[in-house]
């Protein structure tokens, strides 16, 4: 228990790190050099088995059948590094954004009297499938994406520039959430967690840390948290309690990110981006070039064949689509199955990153200079990042994820610890 709230608090240093020169530069190597890996066609159902740990029942997608996970490719060459020293950061840049304009968007707010709050954080689940369409994601600024153990991902979603009455279906906080929420000096809505993690995020979060069973309805509704569709939140509401419950919601400074509406030229042709954490658990993002975003495919089970989806956001029926999304590649700390941390806030010197932006993927860093203000990214070269004014998905893949083109502007990210 010690060791996790040492590292949530951001005291990681560790002989773990490696310290990498240019690291974005070897990516860019290591891409160059993937061969051309297919997909499996088929997915094998295996009777489950069962698994230890208080979350497991949550986390299955569904309570008797589990499907094999994918075989990383062993054949695909392994980023290394020369051993030495990080470059020295610079000191990180954070510009102005006009009155009414949002800084996690870098788009003008109909209303700027509700950038007059902290964040709502809330998070969302995407296991099991019973839960999608998930409710809310349409509305969000932001929303981090990551590995949450047995091959299964989780979101957290973040309300700013406008809300929705219902986001979900909510589950349980993991212990990033901690320093996500931190970063962004948000509110933290969860429904409840393991004893080991809750304990971090009240003790890093105090007030800030909401969960469903010491909130009323609204601004978080239902029955149970370990039911596919047993809880919702209402981020606007998250607001309202705050403020009538005397909790801190005074505005943060949320400068870090730098929008550009001019893309830039990009580094290779980024048309679709696949994240596979298993042949039965996958995210792939496919660029619309009239719409000019992206939007989120994932699998269903079809009579027990899988396949590729549109994902809509059940509030309106829309395609969930970002202007932007950036995969990250950072360090997963495993403590069980399904109990992980990953080092953001104490990461050393520049981390690697992917922005997929109009069609283009363009080769990046990202560092988090300070504890409690947002995640910078950058160009290989130290330059501020030039988002496209918009909406942004941000995917946290450990470092170890083997990158591949399989063709033109296909990518694939085979999840890896």
């Amino acid at each position: 228990m010690d060791m996790i709230r040492l590292k949530i608090l951001g005291c990681y240093n560790t002989p773990m790190h490696k310290n990498i020169l240019f690291p974005v530069l070897l990516l860019v190597f290591f891409l160059a050099s993937c061969t051309t890996v297919g997909t499996p066609d088929s997915v094998a159902i295996l009777e489950s088995q069962e698994k230890e740990g208080a979350d497991f029942t949550e986390e299955l997608a569904s309570p008797t059948l589990v499907q094999t996970a994918t075989q990383i490719p062993t054949a695909l060459p392994t980023a290394t590094a020369t051993p030495g020293p990080s470059p020295t950061p610079a000191p990180a840049t954070y510009f102005y954004f006009e009155q009414g304009v949002n800084p996690l968007t870098g788009l003008p707010v109909s209303d700027p009297s509700i950038l007059n709050r902290r964040p709502a954080m809330i998070k969302v689940s995407n296991w099991p499938r019973e839960g999608r369409p998930h409710a809310g994601l349409t509305s969000a600024d932001l929303v981090f994406e990551y590995f949450i153990g047995y091959q299964m991902n989780r979101f957290l979603a973040v309300y700013y520039g406008a809300d929705a009455e219902v986001v979900g279906p909510v589950r349980s906080g993991r212990l990033v959430d901690a320093q996500l929420a931190q970063l962004y000096q948000g509110m933290l809505a969860y429904g409840n967690a393991d004893p080991q993690v809750d304990e971090v995020l009240v003790e890093v979060l105090g007030e800030r840390s909401l969960t469903f069973n010491a909130l009323p309805c609204p601004p978080m509704c239902g029955e149970s948290t370990h039911s596919a569709t047993g809880v919702f939140a209402d981020s606007g509401a998250l607001t309202a309690y705050a403020r009538e419950n005397g909790i801190d919601n005074s505005p943060p400074d949320l400068r870090g990110m730098y929008f550009q509406p001019e893309p830039p030229v990009g580094d290779a042709s980024g048309l679709k981006l696949r994240v596979e954490y298993a042949n039965f658990s996958i995210m792939e993002w496919r660029y619309d070039p009239e719409m000019e975003n992206y939007q989120l495919w994932e699998e269903f089970d079809r009579e027990g064949v899988l396949e590729m989806g549109l994902i809509t956001d059940r509030n309106n029926d829309k395609a969930v689509a970002f202007e932007n999304v950036i995969v990250m590649y950072a360090e997963y700390l495993e403590y069980a199955p399904s109990l992980h941390d990953i080092v953001l806030q104490g990461a050393q010197g520049y981390q690697p990153a992917l922005l997929f932006r109009d069609g283009r993927v363009n080769y990046a860093t990202w560092r988090a200079p300070e504890g409690e203000r947002p995640i910078i990214f950058e160009t290989p070269d130290g330059q501020p990042l030039p988002l496209k004014p918009g909406r942004t998905w941000v995917v946290i893949l450990g470092q170890s994820s083997r990158t591949t083109q399989p063709a033109g502007g296909d990518w694939t990210i085979y999840f890896d610890l």
